[in-house]
């Protein structure tokens, strides 16, 4: 089951804090098809957020096909995205590069800016 982590610093939505970090996990392949997500009840006690955010965020991954709703049940996933999962090589390739870039004095920005920087040059947005 996904744990969500709620940054209310970030200027980002909380709904749409969940909403990535449930793609996230279906990216990841922890999260797989039939899989149920925490009731918006344990989210808010999770989180201290608001019930409706959480069903917000529900009803988005359900808009694009991600998650059903089933009544009484809860809300399961329906399919999952991409093809990396947690214990590739490629994610052990780039833990590695991450401990690299913190001990030669990057924060999380500079790893973010040089890490998108280096992804819009392999993949161009509309590149699907």
């Amino acid at each position: 089951m996904v744990a969500y982590r709620i940054d209310r610093r970030s200027g980002v939505a909380t709904y749409v804090q969940i909403v990535q970090q449930t793609k996230q996990a279906l990216r990841l392949g922890l999260l797989e098809p039939g899989d149920k997500l925490p009731t918006a009840r344990e989210v808010v006690e999770a989180t201290a957020i608001n019930p409706n955010t959480v069903l917000k965020a529900y009803r988005e991954l359900e808009r694009e096909g991600l998650v059903e709703a089933r009544r009484g049940l809860g809300t399961f996933v329906r399919r999952t995205l991409g093809a990396a999962t947690a214990d590739s090589p490629l994610r052990e390739e780039l833990d590695a590069w991450a401990r690299s870039a913190r001990a030669a004095g990057l924060d999380r920005e500079d790893v973010a800016a040089l890490f998108g920087s280096v992804l819009d040059a392999h993949f161009p947005k509309g590149d699907q």
